[in-house]
């Protein structure tokens, strides 16, 4: 096979691995070191990670569009006119601002360090970590919804999710593990996590486009495919285990970590 088209198809599938993993409580940065590893390919740079990570934020966006709109709405509305039908939320955006702080104070103050721990070992490890995470609540239900998320909460989420930053922790599995350890419901825990993604993602993207202009490795038509690989896997992954996640099904994913982190320390 041709090795320029080979290399295509890697990109391609490092693309696909990335948006398939990213909604799901299985790590994606974790998986995308593994393959990586695995396949020989040499991104130098953030730039391919900026970019998957954002077709990503593109896919989870376009699934919790009409939230999105619905909350921006009736944040507003709740600021001009103290709409009381508005406040639920008013408060739900406050939230997940107050969620988004602990990530963002972590992020910047490690992030030169983070980078140190993409070594499959550590995956493995902390794949093993997810899995036990994950066991933890596979059979709670939770009894608090939206109008009921506490400051104590947010921060409390916010703080879980700072604890992805490193390779192998999912960000999805660490928000929603802390959520409904808190006594959210299912369905409250999975919005608020991926609501949550939304600054947080496009935070780290405005602070690493100066990495992306800077690139001289930029490798452009197999870094857009993975671009727009990502977007596709990303969407259909996270309406998946939307479904997955009502049927109550998370131990699975426990499983899959459990025999994945296994196999990474023993042979990786």
């Amino acid at each position: 096979m041709n090795q320029e088209l080979l290399e295509l198809i890697k990109y391609i599938f490092l693309g696909l691995l990335q948006g398939f993993t990213e909604p799901i409580p299985i790590s994606s940065s974790g998986h995308l070191v593994l393959a990586r590893e695995i396949l020989g390919v040499q991104a130098n740079g953030l730039s391919f990670e900026i970019l998957v990570n954002f077709g990503s934020l593109i896919a989870v966006i376009l699934v919790y569009w009409n939230d999105i709109i619905r909350l921006i709405k009736n944040g507003f509305r709740y600021i001009i006119s103290r709409d009381p039908n508005t406040k639920s939320d008013f408060h739900f955006i406050i939230m997940l601002i107050i969620a988004t702080i602990p990530t963002g104070i972590i992020g910047l103050l490690l992030k030169d360090k983070i980078g140190d721990l993409s070594k499959s070992f550590v995956v493995g490890i902390t794949l093993l970590i997810t899995g036990i995470a994950l066991w933890t609540i596979r059979n709670l239900k939770g009894e608090r919804g939206d109008k009921q998320i506490r400051l104590k909460d947010a921060l409390i989420i916010g703080l879980a999710q700072s604890v992805a930053l490193m390779p192998g922790i999912s960000r999805s599995g660490a928000t929603i593990v802390g959520a409904m350890l808190l006594g959210l419901k299912q369905e409250t825990a999975l919005r608020f996590s991926f609501l949550l993604y939304i600054p947080v993602s496009l935070g780290v993207g405005i602070l690493d486009i100066g990495d992306l202009v800077r690139d001289e490795n930029f490798n452009t038509i197999p870094y857009l495919l993975a671009f727009i690989s990502s977007i596709i896997a990303t969407y259909f992954a996270l309406k998946w285990f939307m479904n997955i996640m009502a049927k109550g099904k998370l131990k699975y994913f426990a499983f899959y970590c459990f025999i994945v982190g296994t196999l990474v320390v023993l042979f990786l």
